[in-house]
């Protein structure tokens, strides 16, 4: 009779570094590994967001001709505001003004 030979041949797992036994073309030691590794693959990194002023909607109460921004209803008159276009607070005196008002040639 002749004695049996075992030969058991261990390997490092790609994603953590564990070792464990090899067999056929296992590259992870786990599943978890193996995905963790496919998520690290195809990780989509999201670009930097620039600092801009983001513009928003300029609103105007037909009641009392107050201007909101992003604000539908006037709260004093509880009126729905007719909308002008998109605009920001003014940086010198935070009233809401619309890019029409900056640039009337930009005007369809």
């Amino acid at each position: 009779m002749t004695p049996s030979v075992t030969i058991t041949v261990t390997m490092n797992c790609v994603s953590c570094g564990a070792r464990f036994e090899a067999s056929g073309r296992r590259r992870y030691c786990s599943d978890a590994c193996k995905q963790h590794a496919w998520r690290q693959r195809h990780l989509t990194p999201r670009p930097p967001q620039p600092h801009t002023t983001s513009v928003a909607i300029v609103y105007e109460c037909p009641g009392c001709d107050t201007r909101y921004i992003d604000e539908r209803r006037c709260p004093d008159c509880n009126l729905f505001c007719r909308r002008l276009g998109p605009g920001a607070p003014c940086p010198h005196c935070d009233e809401p003004v619309t890019i029409t008002d900056l640039f009337p040639q930009a005007a369809p």
